[in-house]
């Protein structure tokens, strides 16, 4: 009986085993066709029209900040009241 258990187990620890040694049957070697002259030629004229394009992609100088109208940078910042001194100014003396 012992002998039995022993053999199953070896065969299903052999399964996962076996999944892992299995390769791929993917190519990528250079058995793969190379590239034609005509497509050679059409690659090289999308990349010219691609990078022609992108000349004419105007500059973005101006500030993309919405509020940059309403806000003024030289305007004094108002000073921040603490709560210790709204209770000395309540308080009676």
């Amino acid at each position: 009986m012992r002998v039995l258990h022993a053999a199953a187990l070896i065969i299903l620890l052999t399964g996962p085993a076996y999944a892992q040694m299995e390769t791929p049957h993917i190519n990528l070697l250079s058995d793969t066709p190379t590239k034609t002259e005509e497509e050679i030629e059409k690659e090289q004229t999308k990349d010219k029209a691609y990078r022609e394009s992108l000349k004419k992609i105007p500059d973005a100088k101006a500030s993309s900040d919405p509020w940059g109208g309403v806000r003024n940078a030289d305007a004094p910042k108002a000073p921040a009241k603490t709560t210790a001194a709204k209770a000395k100014a309540k308080a009676p003396n």
